[in-house]
């Protein structure tokens, strides 16, 4: 009876072992691949507790961010990709020489008209999603020889001016150039002496020119708001803008009110 039960103890005992020993060996398996290679016993490259100090060091440094130039642009465009900077010098070559330059004038007098906007022109119906569809421009000019609107459409691909249109009465928005004389010829007219007043009790210094100001100008036509004086009669026909100005960085100087004519170069007054 007794050498029966040591038997059955000896094989119970047994058991626990060999399951003990498979738990182990499944433990072992699992950490082997949760943990990194390191954990292996040898030393990786990770820089991991088990890297070398160089390894270490090395991950542990941080290689300062780089900022990458812009990819140089395109001297030309494909499709109805926004034209480039190459594209928009040669379309305003092509349509503002020759004659026309001679014949026009910009908005302080000079040869040349005064260049307002340079953009993709559209297609026709039928060129819409043509394969080899044409890049045209559509090049604007406001030119104060005779008060016209001109819009000339340039081939990009052959270099030929294929349209022009001439309109009178239509005033687009005012460009920088504009606005910049708008606030000359207002400065130099006695009515702009209250402008230059303010510009002193606001910084102390005298305004000599139209950069201390920070200028928006807009198109004013005859009619509009309220009633001018005979002079802005002409407004509309003429290229007519009214200006809203403020000291560089600093408070608005209200000139609301005044109508700079850049067409007969006159300032006025509405009522």
């Amino acid at each position: 009876m007794g050498e029966d039960v040591r038997k059955m103890m000896h094989r119970h005992l047994g058991k626990v072992v060999a399951g003990a020993a498979v738990a182990a060996t499944a433990t072992a398996v699992l950490i082997g691949v949760t943990l990194p290679g390191s954990a292996s016993g040898k030393e990786g490259s990770g820089g991991g507790p088990q890297g070398s100090a160089a390894e270490q060091g090395q991950a542990a440094r941080q290689l300062p961010g780089v900022v990458e130039d812009a990819p140089e642009q395109a001297h030309t465009g494909t499709g109805r990709d926004p034209l480039t900077d190459d594209e928009m010098k040669r379309a305003q070559t092509l349509t503002g020489g020759g004659g026309f330059r001679l014949s026009s004038e910009d908005v302080k007098g000079a040869k040349g008209p005064e260049l307002l906007s340079t953009d993709l022109a559209e297609l026709s119906p039928d060129e819409v999603g043509a394969a080899d569809a044409p890049r045209r421009a559509d090049v604007t000019y406001y030119d104060y020889k005779d008060d016209t609107y001109v819009t000339k459409t340039v081939d990009l691909g052959n270099g030929k001016v294929t349209a022009t249109d001439t309109q009178h009465g239509v005033q687009p928005p005012p460009n920088r150039d504009e606005v910049m004389e708008a606030a000359k010829l207002l400065m130099a007219d006695k009515l702009g002496e209250g402008l230059k007043k303010d510009f002193k009790d606001a910084t102390g210094k005298a305004l000599t020119r139209p950069d201390q100001l920070t200028v928006t100008g807009f198109v004013y036509r005859a009619g509009e708001g309220n009633p001018g004086p005979a002079s802005v009669g002409d407004c509309g026909a003429h290229r007519c803008v009214r200006l809203f100005t403020r000291v560089l960085n600093g408070p608005w100087i209200d000139t609301r009110q005044m109508v700079i004519d850049l067409s007969a170069r006159k300032v006025a007054k509405l009522g």
